[in-house]
C-alpha cells in the first residue's frame, strides 16, 4: 500500500477510535427539584469528569420534569432524546409502568437505557442501578421498633402510587413491622402526593385522626419526611415525643435529625447513583458486559453516627464540588 493511503488509513482509525470514544447521554430524573436529583446529578458530573481524564468524552444532557406526578412531561422528555438519537439514556423512571414503552421504543431506535433508583416492569434497560430499597424499609421499621421498645401505634404515610422506589420500601416496612406483635399499624393506606403542599395537608390529616395515639411514623422519601416533620412540629409533637424515621438526607432533614426532630434517616447514596448510572451506560456503550442490577447501599443515620466521616458525606453530599448552581 502506497504511503499516501497509509497515512490516510491511519488517519481514519484515528478518527473512528476519537468517535467511538465520545458520547451523548441524557440524564433523566423523575424531577429536578429535590435534593436528591441533585445529588443524582452531581454524581453523574463526577462519572464525566472521570471518564474525560481516561480519554472518554461525555456530554452530558440534564433533564427531567418539575413535578414528580407528571408522567407525560416524562414521556416525551425520554422520546425527545430517543428522536435526537443520543448514544444512551440513564433514567429514573416515575412510574414503574407509563415509562415501558418508551423505553422499549429507545433500544429499538438504538438508544439504550440503564434504569436508576425506580425499577421498570421491563427487561428492556440494560442495568438497574439503585438501592435496595426493601431492605430499606425492613431497616427503617427495626429501628422505629427499636425506639418504641418494641411495642406502640404507628402509622406510615406513603408517598405515591407508581412510584416503585418509595412503594418498594413501604413494603419492606410493612413486612419488618409485621413481625413485632406489640406494635400496631393504626394508618398505611394513605399518600403524601408530589408535592410539599399535598405532602403536609395529608401529614396533618392523619395527626388530625390519630395524633393522640401515635407513638412512631415512617416516611419513604424526602418530601414525605419534611412535612410530616413539619407537621408534628406544629401539633408539639416533635422533638421526641412521636419517634419519625424518615428516608433520604435533604438539607431540611439533615437538620431536623441533628436538632432532635426526627430519630433516624434510611439514607440512599445518590452521588454513588448517579455516578454509577452513567459509569454503566458507557460501560455497555464500549461493548462490556454489565451487571443487571446494581445495588448502590443503604444506611441508618442517627445523631449518635451522624457525624461519622462515612455517614456525614452521605449527610451532606458535595453538591458544589460538581453543580454549578
Amino acid at each position: 500500500m502506497k504511503p499516501r493511503y497509509l497515512a490516510l488509513a491511519a488517519l481514519c482509525c484515528a478518527w473512528m477510535a476519537h468517535a467511538a470514544d465520545s458520547y451523548t447521554i441524557a440524564v433523566i430524573p423523575k424531577g429536578t427539584t429535590h435534593e436528591f436529583w441533585k445529588s443524582i446529578h452531581a454524581g453523574a458530573v463526577k462519572a464525566q469528569r472521570e471518564l474525560d481524564t481516561k480519554g472518554t468524552k461525555v456530554r452530558l444532557f440534564w433533564k427531567g420534569p418539575l413535578r414528580e406526578d407528571d408522567r407525560d412531561q416524562q414521556i416525551q422528555v425520554v422520546e425527545n432524546f430517543t428522536s435526537r438519537r443520543v448514544n444512551g439514556i440513564v433514567l429514573a423512571p416515575l412510574d414503574s409502568q407509563a415509562l415501558v414503552n418508551p423505553v422499549k421504543s429507545a433500544r429499538q431506535a438504538g438508544v439504550p437505557t440503564v434504569v436508576m433508583d425506580s425499577d421498570l416492569k421491563s427487561d428492556a434497560q440494560v442495568s438497574f442501578v439503585a438501592t435496595d430499597n426493601f431492605k430499606g424499609g425492613q431497616m427503617g421499621a427495626d429501628h422505629l421498633a427499636k425506639l418504641l421498645g418494641g411495642k406502640g401505634n404507628v402509622l406510615l404515610l406513603r408517598y405515591q402510587v407508581g412510584s416503585a422506589s418509595t412503594e418498594a420500601r413501604e413494603a419492606g416496612f410493612l413486612d419488618a413491622i409485621a413481625k413485632y406483635p406489640d406494635i400496631r399499624l393504626v394508618s398505611s393506606d394513605q399518600y403524601a402526593g408530589a408535592t410539599r403542599e399535598l405532602a403536609y395537608q395529608a401529614a396533618q390529616n392523619l395527626l388530625n385522626r390519630f395524633g393522640n395515639q401515635v407513638q412512631g411514623v415512617f416516611c419513604p422519601c424526602e418530601p414525605v419526611t419534611v412535612t410530616m416533620t413539619k407537621a408534628l412540629q406544629d401539633r408539639g409533637l416533635a422533638k421526641g415525643k412521636v419517634k419519625l424515621v424518615g428516608f433520604d438526607a435533604g438539607s431540611q432533614s439533615v437538620k431536623d435529625l441533628a436538632g432532635g426532630d426526627i430519630e433516624a434517616l434510611v439514607v440512599q447514596n445518590p452521588v454513588r447513583m448517579g455516578y454509577l448510572g452513567v459509569m454503566t451506560l458507557v460501560e455497555h456503550l464500549q461493548g462490556k458486559v454489565v451487571e443487571k442490577r446494581i445495588d448502590t447501599g443503604v444506611t441508618v443515620a442517627t445523631r449518635d453516627n451522624m457525624k461519622e466521616t462515612a455517614v456525614h458525606e452521605l449527610l451532606n453530599p458535595p453538591l458544589k464540588k460538581y453543580l454549578d448552581e
